[in-house]
């Protein structure tokens, strides 16, 4: 691997589409970058879909690690982890 892709904290590479943590509160949403700017709250996966083929792509693979990359849990995880 050459020096400009690793550190000597890993790997730098990240993925267009990054899905940060869920938010806490009665409705928690997942906030959505892509190619590093906010571009919307998603309260489920299809909102993330929706959000990518926006920006054109056509059939947007959620899993593609490629693609997008989940912060806080995967796909399935849409409310903040309980405090205690």
């Amino acid at each position: 691997m050459s020096q400009s892709r690793a550190t000597a904290g890993g790997d730098i590479f990240h993925p267009p589409v990054v899905v940060r943590p869920p938010t806490h509160g009665a409705h928690p949403y997942r906030r959505v970058e892509i190619y590093g700017r906010t571009v919307g709250k998603a309260y489920g996966p299809e909102d993330v879909a929706a959000f990518i083929r926006h920006a054109g792509v056509e059939e947007p693979d959620l899993d593609d690690p490629d693609l997008v990359g989940w912060r806080g849990g995967d796909r399935t995880v849409w409310g903040a982890p309980a405090e205690g």
